[in-house]
């Protein structure tokens, strides 16, 4: 190795050191100052050209996490699409290198979820996108009894998820859609009615069963089920799998019945109340629309619109260790260059805006697909897609309960 003699270059090198450390620093200590902004901030990777999207992140058991997300040259058309995951250690530091989780061969893996049960067992799911078409796409786990050993995971089981949602699921649509009051005037004499045409394809058994997506975590409810929120892109509605025998066997709920809201985000409430608010992708104003189960999940009310705006884009929900709710969510009716962190002190009834996270003046540039957690230690970690004129990656953000204060600018 040589060494460096010249003065002016030693100088010159402590400078670049002392600026890389300042660099890297700096990126954990972004946006310390006043609610706006709020938390710790990186990139888990250099923005890069491909498309990455819809991550997912846990904590093991043994303090480190693990993040997922998908990464392609596109989405549901793209056959080199596969769901990649990376391990950090407690303090939210790369622990390991990048590595791939799932990859079907030349079909797109997309939509990743993370999740560890009561036994501490690891979860992924995800779906595989078959005929390059959401609504066929294949839902799809993997489970792991030891996830906290090395880098690579060691599955111990794989599987497909079919479900048979059975007559009901026509009835709960026919019976609740007439609930919406929804005007189709729109619609010319000759053309089918939305309505008429979701129930058409609901009575086909083949369609109905197939085409069920991730996005959001599950959760283990308070009577040990397991319920995982599924959404439809032929449907444009969502539904929950249900398990009562620790993830052995599925079956689905009843619909979800909205105009348009899919990617239910999950809240239980101490008196056992399932509340769920999903994306809205149905007729303007665009905003969350709001659900609530009383049985564990089987059944749901009809899902209507909230006063909260939302671009179309998924929201996350969480229940915190002292009883506050937090929500992400692109809070616009359109565009994903915002993103807002809020929190409720009673239940749902009423959410205050707590920070926005992201802002970026150029429309293109997006902050969305967020998902969160609260560790062992109390402190909120989130993820979500970063894109802007760099390229895309995936953020880590980090946040400790005391930030949680409404703004004082929170409408």
């Amino acid at each position: 190795m040589k060494k460096l003699t010249n003065p002016r270059l030693c100088f010159f090198f402590v400078l670049l050191l002392i600026g890389f450390h300042f660099v890297v620093s700096s990126s954990w200590a972004e946006g310390q100052k006043g609610h706006e902004f709020l938390g710790s901030k990186r990139l888990l990777f250099a923005p890069q050209k491909k498309h990455v999207h819809s991550s997912s992140i846990v904590e093991l058991s043994d303090g480190s996490f693990l993040v997922a997300w998908y990464e392609g040259s596109g989405e549901r058309k793209a056959n080199d699409v596969k769901i990649q995951g990376l391990r950090l250690k407690s303090n939210g530091e790369a622990r390991f290198q990048i590595f791939t989780l799932a990859d079907t061969p030349d079909l797109p893996d997309c939509n990743p979820i993370l999740w560890v049960d009561s036994k501490q067992r690891l979860w992924l799911f995800w779906v595989v996108v078959s005929a390059n078409r959401w609504e066929h796409s294949i839902l799809k786990y993997r489970l792991c009894d030891r996830p906290t050993q090395g880098n690579e995971i060691q599955w111990s089981w794989q599987d497909i998820i079919v479900l048979k949602p059975g007559n009901s699921f026509v009835e709960t649509i026919e019976k609740d859609f007439s609930k919406l009051n929804y005007e189709e005037s729109f619609w010319a004499e000759y053309m089918p009615k939305y309505s008429r045409m979701l129930l058409e394809a609901a009575r086909d058994p083949a369609k109905r069963q197939r085409g069920w997506m991730t996005r959001s975590t599950p959760l283990e409810l308070s009577d040990g089920t397991f319920c995982l929120p599924l959404y439809s892109d032929g449907f444009n509605l969502s539904l929950m799998a249900l398990s009562h025998d620790s993830g052995k066997t599925w079956s689905a709920s009843s619909p979800l019945v909205s105009l348009g809201g899919i990617q239910p985000s999950l809240i239980q409430d101490s008196d056992g109340v399932l509340h769920t608010w999903m994306r809205d992708a149905g007729p303007p104003p665009s905003r969350l629309i709001y659900s609530r189960s009383h049985d564990a999940g089987k059944t749901w009310s009809v899902g209507k619109d909230t006063p909260i705006a939302n671009s179309s884009a998924s929201v996350a929900a969480l229940r915190i260790k002292d009883g506050r709710w937090l929500m992400l969510n692109n809070e616009q009716e359109s565009r994903r260059n915002q993103l807002h962190l809020t929190v409720s002190r009673d239940r749902g009834k009423s959410w205050h805006r707590v920070a926005m996270l992201e802002k970026s003046t150029r429309e293109r540039d997006q902050f969305s697909y967020p998902s969160m957690i609260q560790s062992k230690t109390g402190d909120i970690w989130m993820t979500y897609s970063h894109y802007n004129l760099k390229g895309e990656s995936i953020a880590l953000r980090r946040i400790s309960t005391e930030q949680i204060k409404v703004s004082p600018t929170s409408d």
